[in-house]
């Protein structure tokens, strides 16, 4: 039963990406939105590619946020 239990969670965090990441948005006094998740970024990628290219991702879906201020962004190899 352990192995099987331990066989999941690597299988699961294999499917994760490299890079765990939060990202909050806000418009003063209008709104705010904040969103997390994994991705693996191409090899080349710097920071700030990463955190362009996930900000566009958000405005995509919340296009009301296009001029929202950055509140927090945190990007961080995903593990332990």
């Amino acid at each position: 039963m352990t192995s099987q239990t331990s066989s999941t969670t690597a299988s699961q965090s294999a499917a994760q990406g490299s890079h765990m990441w939060v990202l909050t948005l806000e418009m003063p006094g209008r709104g705010m939105t904040t969103q997390y998740g994994t991705w693996t970024p191409p090899a080349s990628a710097t920071r700030l590619d990463v955190f362009v290219t996930l900000r566009g991702h958000i405005v995509a879906q919340h296009p009301e946020m296009a001029s929202a201020n950055t509140v927090f962004f945190s990007l961080e190899p995903n593990q332990l």
